[in-house]
Formats: structure tokens, C-alpha cells, sequence
């Protein structure tokens, strides 16, 4: 008994035992497993579907699109908000060949096919793209330089005219009061005259642009030569007589677009019938837009407006289609 009471009271003063219950946290090393790893996994995806939705526009996209694309870009902003001719102001849609208007509630059948090129007109300046026009411009500029570094055209300079126009880069043999291209009704080039034309026939490889080829007479009657022979033959002969010195210089003959012959409907001076300067040789290098303005028209051509010899063309005459006349120059 006194056994029992003694363990009773041993166990009455031992105290009972604390016991303290620990969470268990996640280390720093398990917080990287969370899921931040799936938002970039998402923008990685998200990226990648960009990309080849790009690349399916891209391909896609007619060239005409994508040279309306780089001429919005490069435009300057001034004279897209300008409002000027040929700006966006004046344009149904900034970025030209764009795609159609979603204002247009027309049926499909009554648009045209958005993969059809629009036919940019050979009279706007602006239609010409921006590159084009450099070409247009460095060959000029090289051209000029020949002129002047080459003794056997620095000797002619005062009859050779090179300059810019709505349709390209035109290039002028004149004839001069004491020193003609032709012999007087003849198709025949003087030597001199050839010299010029075979110096700057492979420079016009340089581009890719057609080359159209036009012979001019003066307003004096011709009557020599067989019946029915006049200034229409004649100019057409001296036209195709300037191709051939051209191609024997060096021009790849596949860029010859056209050689016509358009008598005295093109005088650069129109008040004297027999004005030398009107007696010439025109060469024209086509910017894009005036070319793809010739096959659409089915080969005609318009009047260069900035020419001082257009405003005493008749507007009949504006598509240049040769016929036969009685009129001519030798």
C-alpha cells in the first residue's frame, strides 16, 4: 500500500509532456516547379502562330500589294496628309492595291479581282514607284556624265537632251542648222550621228525598263520619193535606223518595246515649218507604270503633257496611232 502511494505521488509531480506540432513548408527549391513556366510556353506559342501568319500573308500577297505596301511606307507623312494629287488624300485607300473597301456592298461578280493589278496611268507622276524613279534618275545621271567625259559626244552635248517625263527618262538627238542626223530625205544616219547613238547604246542596259524608239520630222512638204512615200515612211525608216545603231552599241535588242515614226505631229517648235530641232530622234526608257499602261491599252500611248510641244497637239492625236499623210519633212 505505502508502495502504491509512493508511485502516485512520483507520477503526480513528473509534469506531463508538451507536444508541439510542426507544418511542414515548401522549400525555395519546389517553388520553381509552379506555373510560371506555362505563360511562357504560352507566349512562345503565341509567337511562333505570328510568325507563320506572317509568312502565309507574305505568300499570299500579290506583288502589286506589296509595291503598294513599300510606296505607303515610303511616302513622307507631309504629303500623305497634304491632301495633294496622287496623296492619300486623293485616294480612296492610303495603301494602294490594299485590298478591297469593306464599304463596297457591291456583289463579287461586279468587283474586280483583288489579285488584278490596278493599271497605275502613265500621266500620273506619282504612279511611277520610288525605286523605278531612282533607276530613272542614276541613269541619267550617268548618261550625263558620258556626255561630258567622252570627246565623241562631248562634241554634240548642245544636240543631245536627256530628261525626266511621265513616262521615263527621255533621250533627244536634235538636228542642228549646219549639222543634220540625216541626209535630206534620206533614213540614212550621218556617221557623227551614229557615233552618238552606239556610245550610249549598252548604257541603257543599266535598267530593265522597254525602250520605245520615235522618229520626227519638221512641217515642210515632202514630194520627193515615190508616189505615196512621205514624212510618215520617212520618220519610221530614220526610227528604225536609230534602233539598229542602238543595238550594234551595245542594247540588248529584247528591251525594244516599240519604234514608230510620227512625221510632224510632235513639233517641239510649231511656229517654224522648218525648225531643225524638230528633226530628231526620241528615245524613251519607260518607267513600270507607263509600261504596264502600254499592254494594257493594247499599245497606245499617251502625250507627254509636260512637253511644250503638247499643247499644240490635237487631243485626237493623244493615241498616237501613225496613218498615212502627205506631210513631211526631209
Amino acid at each position: 500500500m505505502s508502495e502504491r502511494r509512493s508511485r502516485a505521488s512520483q507520477q503526480a509531480e513528473t509534469p506531463a509532456p508538451v507536444i508541439v506540432r510542426r507544418s511542414k513548408k515548401a522549400d525555395d527549391h519546389g517553388a520553381h516547379h509552379g506555373g510560371a513556366w506555362k505563360i511562357a510556353y504560352a507566349d512562345f506559342v503565341t509567337a511562333m502562330m505570328a510568325f507563320f501568319l506572317l509568312m502565309w500573308l507574305l505568300g499570299s500577297t500579290s506583288k502589286y500589294d506589296k509595291q503598294g505596301i513599300e510606296d505607303y511606307f515610303n511616302t513622307p507623312l507631309s504629303s500623305l496628309l497634304g491632301g495633294n494629287e496622287g496623296t492619300a488624300a486623293a485616294r480612296p485607300s492610303v495603301v494602294q492595291g490594299g485590298g478591297r473597301d469593306i464599304a463596297d456592298t457591291r456583289p463579287a461578280e461586279g468587283r474586280k479581282s483583288q489579285t488584278e493589278p490596278t493599271q497605275p496611268s502613265a500621266a500620273t507622276p506619282s504612279a511611277t514607284p520610288p525605286a523605278d524613279a531612282a533607276r530613272l534618275q542614276q541613269l541619267k545621271a550617268k548618261l550625263t556624265a558620258l556626255i561630258e567625259q567622252s570627246p565623241a559626244l562631248k562634241a554634240f552635248k548642245d544636240q543631245i537632251r536627256i530628261s525626266i517625263t511621265n513616262e521615263g527618262l527621255r533621250i533627244e538627238i536634235v538636228d542642228s542648222h549646219n549639222r543634220p542626223m540625216f541626209a535630206s530625205g534620206s533614213p540614212k544616219l550621218q556617221p557623227y550621228a551614229v557615233t552618238i547613238l552606239t556610245q550610249i547604246g549598252a548604257a541603257l542596259n543599266d535598267v530593265d525598263n522597254r525602250i520605245s524608239i520615235a522618229g520626227h520630222t519638221d512641217a515642210v512638204p515632202y514630194t520627193a520619193g515615190p508616189e505615196g512615200y512621205s514624212n510618215w515612211e520617212l520618220s519610221s525608216e530614220r526610227a528604225n535606223a536609230a534602233r539598229r545603231a542602238l543595238v550594234a552599241g551595245g542594247m540588248h535588242g529584247e528591251k525594244l518595246l516599240q519604234v514608230r515614226g510620227l512625221a510632224d505631229v510632235l513639233p517641239l517648235n510649231s511656229h517654224v515649218a522648218d525648225e531643225p530641232t524638230n528633226r530628231r530622234i526620241s528615245i524613251l526608257v519607260l518607267n513600270k507604270a507607263a509600261e504596264l499602261a502600254f499592254f494594257h491599252d493594247g499599245g497606245r500611248t499617251t502625250i507627254d503633257e509636260t512637253s511644250p510641244a503638247s499643247a499644240a497637239v490635237p487631243e485626237v492625236i493623244g493615241r498616237l496611232r501613225p496613218v498615212s499623210g502627205s506631210r513631211g519633212t526631209p
